[in-house]
């Protein structure tokens, strides 16, 4: 399956490098420089969700992460750990790459790495370039796609920039799962609402957790 992935991605134009378990991901992962990484949950040595967990200690690449199983287990671990989304194996290529791309179109407007930040394109447009947000203590510079709490930059990762924005755009309104699922994770059709739940999760962990509210039955909204 590895091989066959790496053939079909390769023709689609991207440049793919394959690794057989966890242990060889990581050091092809340090030793190179990726744009999204793919990582299956059942690697051995080192399993996929242990390979994202390293991976987060100094990198926020993109990460899709692959399940052999749809019974939720493995998708919230690997959301959790800090994977950007998710596919369930069997997966026909055309969807694959569909997630690739929805994942690079996040990260396309991203900074120089030592800032730490990266964000994406989407449906709501963020202010006008160097315009600075402040929400409380939480400051979000458009221009630099700089995030700060009380004066200390917060890394983010592609897709958690871009909810924060989407955020940002719309503050105090409450934003529905499946309307974030659309504009964040280019969801053109209802997708798992987990996705949506767990990178709140880590956002609320990284700027507070009461920076982020939810409106049961609803969704979230940023408080103003």
């Amino acid at each position: 399956m590895r091989r066959s992935f790496g053939v079909s991605l390769e023709r689609y134009g991207y440049r793919v490098t394959a690794a057989a378990d966890g242990l060889t991901g990581l050091e092809s992962f340090r030793d190179g420089t990726f744009d999204v990484l793919i990582l299956d949950v059942m690697l051995p040595g080192l399993d996929g969700i242990g390979l994202c967990r390293r991976v987060r200690e100094s990198s926020q690449v993109p990460i899709l992460m692959m399940s052999a199983r749809g019974d939720g287990l493995d998708i919230v671990a690997g959301l959790e750990a800090g994977a950007d989304d998710y596919v369930v194996k069997p997966v026909d290529t055309n969807v694959l790459v569909a997630r690739i791309r929805s994942l690079l179109r996040r990260a396309t407007y991203a900074p120089a790495p030592a800032a730490g930040q990266a964000a994406g394109d989407g449906p709501a447009p963020a202010p006008a370039e160097g315009e600075l947000l402040a929400f409380g203590d939480l400051t979000i510079h458009t221009g630099g796609l700089d995030v700060s709490v009380n004066g200390s930059p917060v890394a983010l990762t592609p897709t958690e920039l871009k909810l924060l924005l989407e955020f940002a755009a719309h503050p105090g309104i409450v934003l529905e799962r499946h309307t974030l699922l659309r504009n964040v994770w280019d969801y053109g059709w209802d997708g798992d609402s987990r996705v949506v739940d767990l990178c709140v999760q880590r956002l609320r962990g990284k700027l507070g957790r009461d920076r982020i509210e939810t409106v049961r039955g609803f969704g979230y909204k940023l408080r103003r």
